[in-house]
Order: C-alpha cells, then structure tokens, then sequence
C-alpha cells in the first residue's frame, strides 16, 4: 500500500509539473506577443500624447512583471 501511494503521488507531481511548464509556455507565448505589438505601436503612432505613451509603459512593465514571476516559480 506505501509504495503504491507514493507511486500515485510521484505520479500526480510528475502531471502537476508538466502542467506547470506547459501554462508557463503558453504564458509566455502570449507575452512575447503583447510585448511585440507595444514595441510596434510604439513605432507607428507619430506622434502619441503622454497618455498614450503612459499606457504602453504599464502594458509593457506588467509584462515585465509577469514574466520575471513566472521565471521565478522555475
């Protein structure tokens, strides 16, 4: 019975872990994403007002966060 829950658990880690690393990748997919399209807007707006420009900042900075969290569960 021992061996037998602990190869279920070893097991059930094994899948938590895989699931793990599968969201961080798609998460991380998306960010690049985002982080593209504010460095493009960022070149193809001519002239952005400051509210603007504030707004592409905290997109680009919570990215940066979000990231930096998922790096740091590894």
């Amino acid at each position: 019975m021992k061996g037998s829950a602990k190869l279920e658990e070893s097991q059930t880690a094994d899948v938590n872990q895989q699931a793990m690393r599968a969201l961080k990748h798609d998460v991380k997919n998306q960010l690049s994403n985002i982080l593209l399209a504010i460095e493009q807007l960022r070149y193809e707006i001519p002239e952005p007002t400051a509210d603007c420009i504030f707004y592409l900042d905290s997109i680009s900075l919570s990215s940066a966060r979000i990231d930096t969290l998922l790096k740091e569960v590894e």
